[in-house]
């Protein structure tokens, strides 16, 4: 979830997701990331590499278990996601899952209102930790059922639900999605896993 600092030049009137959509197409802002925070822009850095690595490796286990279920598909590279705010946000989770469509013939062509059931953010050395409660608090009051919080410096995810306590977990735990994703279960230390580590016990479903 990296962000940035940087001022941006931008309209002064709160945006809405249909103007923020036009304004990421300009061609100025061809190679800008951006995301709309309660109707105001701001300009997000791009990720690290040890942090896509994480990411990849979360997206393959997600997009693994959707294949085997049949149910729902995942996105990545920071997808636009509208949050039920007033003004409105549009964020970008580095991973989510969706179970608004079957087929790509289905998904919105832009980033629709739809709401992931599970959203995955991987911390960046610069996140503050008063903006990652934000947006957990965001995420979850505009109906995401689980979110996960993953630290690949400290090897650890943090699991957060409507109305109950953190958990986290560490590299040798079992991570479940609980009721959202029956039956998906991996170890903490597959998502910071690489071809040359020695193989886990207890493979992922």
């Amino acid at each position: 979830m990296p962000t940035s600092n940087a001022p941006v030049a931008t309209p002064k009137k709160l945006m809405t997701a249909n103007e923020f959509w036009d304004f990421c197409q300009l061609p100025e802002n061809e190679n800008h990331s951006f995301e709309l925070i309660r109707g105001e822009v701001v300009e997000v850095s791009r990720a690290s590499k040890p942090h896509c690595i994480v990411c990849a490796n979360i997206t393959r286990l997600l997009g693994n278990y959707s294949f085997e279920c049949g149910i729902g598909y995942v996105t990545s590279n920071d997808v636009g996601t509208i949050l039920a705010t007033i003004p409105v946000s549009v964020v970008g989770p580095d991973v989510a899952y969706f179970t608004d469509a079957k087929t790509l013939d289905e998904v919105h062509p832009k980033w629709g209102g739809e709401t992931p059931i599970l959203v995955v953010e991987v911390l960046s050395p610069n996140d503050r930790t008063r903006e990652t409660e934000g947006r957990i608090r965001d995420y979850l009051e505009s109906g995401v059922n689980l979110v996960w919080i993953v630290e690949y410096q400290e090897r650890t995810v943090s699991v957060h639900r409507l109305s109950l306590d953190e958990k986290v977990l560490n590299t040798a735990d079992l991570l479940t999605a609980e009721k959202v994703l029956p039956g998906f279960s991996c170890r903490v230390a597959e998502f910071f896993r690489m071809p040359g580590d020695k193989p886990l016990t207890g493979a992922s479903h």
